[in-house]
């Protein structure tokens, strides 16, 4: 299979170009400089692709957008935010629709469980209506950006990605050095939950789409949520620290503005349809993804 991906310098972009060409698939990498090999297609999201670039790619997964907790979210970021998802959506899918039939007919498009806001302890899955919040209103229209491919017949999957368990980037790095130096605690009253999924699964489930057919919105997170406290429990453990100092609402939010309410909010988010395809999970667990995360 040739498959081009966006964002394939990212956590999850590079880590799943490492693992299709180490199964003996083709990777073209999306770029936003001119191209300097013949692996490379030169693009700007919010402009337009010529449709010829993509002929002989059997699919595309795009991940590419700015970082959702990389900065703080002023209203500028939060146009960068919402700007980098749809515009690059929009400009990936109207040049796949352009390329029908010699192009790509797979796309597996990024997105995030933000879509269901808050749902306290309800257990959500891919039927879950759009939750309330800045992320959920983003997720709408970043799924919506993608109507040109549906409607030209491509195979869609939207992976609705919770928040992935790794050290090397992401949101969870961020965990790493606090837990390390003896000073993590729950967030808030812990109560929340968390859906996660390990890095690994993570590149699993991002290949299962291509290889199957499935279309729609797709969670990807782990088979079972856990809450905050639970995660603040694992992650002592796996580092052998204590975990006693709880960070209060307030504080979060003086530090993190508005993003302190979707980290302090609860996500129990169900992996149906992963579930119901056969998937099975390399790390299902949080101790597991922790430690898988550590190696």
């Amino acid at each position: 299979m040739r498959v081009g991906i966006t964002g394939a310098s990212g956590l999850i972009g590079s880590a799943l170009a490492a693992q299709l060409e180490g199964r003996g698939d083709e990777v073209v990498r999306f770029v936003r400089h001119p191209t300097t090999a013949a692996n490379e297609i030169s693009w700007t999201p919010g402009k337009a692709l010529d449709a010829a670039a993509l002929t002989g790619l059997d699919a595309v997964v795009h991940l590419a957008g700015a970082g959702v907790g990389d900065k703080r979210w002023t209203d500028d970021y939060k146009r960068t935010i919402r700007r980098s998802r749809v515009d690059g959506t929009s400009t990936i899918a109207t040049a796949m629709a352009s390329a029908v039939p010699d192009g790509p007919g797979i796309l597996v498009c990024g997105s995030a469980i933000g879509y269901y806001g808050d749902t306290g302890d309800r257990l959500t899955d891919e039927s879950g209506p759009r939750g309330a919040g800045f992320l959920a209103g983003v997720v709408e229209d970043w799924e919506a950006a993608a109507q040109p491919a549906i409607d030209a017949g491509i195979r869609v999957a939207f992976a609705r990605t919770g928040l992935v368990v790794s050290s090397e980037g992401g949101a969870w790095q961020k965990l790493f050095p606090i837990f390390k130096a003896g000073i993590g605690g729950r967030l808030g009253s812990g109560h929340q939950y968390w859906s996660a999924i390990s890095l690994t699964d993570e590149v699993r489930a991002l290949c299962w789409l291509l290889d199957h057919e499935i279309s729609g919105v797709v969670n990807l997170v782990g088979p079972e949520a856990v809450t905050n406290a639970e995660v603040t429990k694992a992650m002592a453990a796996a580092l052998h620290r204590p975990a006693v100092i709880p960070v209060p609402g307030f504080a979060l939010k003086l530090v993190l503005g508005e993003f302190a309410q979707d980290t302090l909010a609860s996500q129990r988010i169900s992996p149906t349809v992963l579930t119901g395809s056969g998937f099975t999970w390399q790390h299902p667990d949080i101790g597991a993804m922790i430690e898988a995360a550590r190696t």
